[in-house]
C-alpha cells in the first residue's frame, strides 16, 4: 500500500493499514525531509517544522521523501498496480515538478491520498461568482473577508491557505460580524482577527 501525504491523515492511514494486515506500506511526500531540531527562524512558540516519528510511524513502514506522483498504473482490471514516480526538483519560481529521467513504478494495491488542501475550486468559483485569486491560489479578499465578487465573503483555508482549524474558526466569528455590517449597517459582534493577520514571526 502507498500513503500520499504525510500529516495526521497520513498517519491514520498508516496505523489502519497495519491493524488490516497490509503487507508493506510506503508513505511519499513531495518535499525534503524536516529537519530533527528546530530552525532558529522558528523560536518557541511558534510550531516548528521537524521530522516527527508517530506511533503509526513506529508500528513500520517506509517513508520516501522527494517522491513526485507521475501517473497511476493500472491492470487489465482496472485496478491500480503500481504508481510512477519521479524524483522532486525545485524551480527558481518556487514550484516542485517531476524531474525527467528519473522516473521509476513501485508496486502497490492500494494507494490512499491523504494530501493537504490545495486551494479551492478556481473554475467553479471565478465562473459562477466572478470570483478572484490571488497568486498562491487563494480567494482574494479585503481586509472585511468579502471577495472581489460584491456580497460574496471567504473565510478559513480558501482564503488563508491550508492552516490550523483555530484560525478557520477566529476568522468565521470575524466575518460573521462582516456580513453583519454588510447587511444592518453595524454589528457588535466581535472581529478577533483580520485576513492579514499571521502567527507569530521573528518580522513581527
Amino acid at each position: 500500500m502507498i500513503v500520499l501525504g504525510g500529516g495526521d491523515t497520513g498517519a491514520d492511514c498508516i496505523g489502519t493499514a497495519h491493524r488490516h494486515g497490509a503487507a508493506s506500506v510506503t508513505t511519499l511526500a513531495i518535499g525534503t525531509q524536516p529537519p530533527e531540531s528546530r530552525a532558529a527562524h522558528e523560536p518557541w512558540p511558534m510550531d516548528p517544522k521537524v521530522f516527527e516519528v508517530t506511533s503509526a510511524d513506529e508500528e513500520g513502514g517506509e517513508r520516501r521523501y522527494l517522491a513526485s506522483t507521475v501517473e497511476f498504473l493500472g491492470d487489465e482490471n482496472g485496478h491500480v498496480r503500481a504508481l510512477r514516480v519521479a524524483e522532486t526538483q525545485y524551480n527558481d519560481d518556487g514550484s516542485r515538478t517531476p524531474m525527467p529521467g528519473t522516473e521509476r513504478e513501485i508496486p502497490a494495491d492500494l494507494v490512499l491520498l491523504a494530501l493537504g488542501f490545495t486551494g479551492a475550486e478556481q473554475e467553479t468559483l471565478s465562473g459562477q461568482g466572478s470570483v478572484e485569486f490571488d497568486r498562491r491560489g487563494n480567494v482574494q479578499r479585503s481586509e472585511d473577508y468579502m471577495t472581489s465578487a460584491e456580497g460574496v465573503f471567504a473565510v478559513g483555508d480558501a482564503g488563508r491557505g491550508a492552516s490550523l482549524v483555530v484560525w478557520a474558526i477566529a476568522e468565521g466569528r470575524a466575518a460573521a460580524k462582516e456580513v453583519d455590517e454588510y447587511l444592518e449597517g453595524s454589528s457588535r459582534l466581535p472581529a478577533p482577527v483580520k485576513p492579514s493577520d499571521r502567527a507569530i514571526s521573528l518580522s513581527g
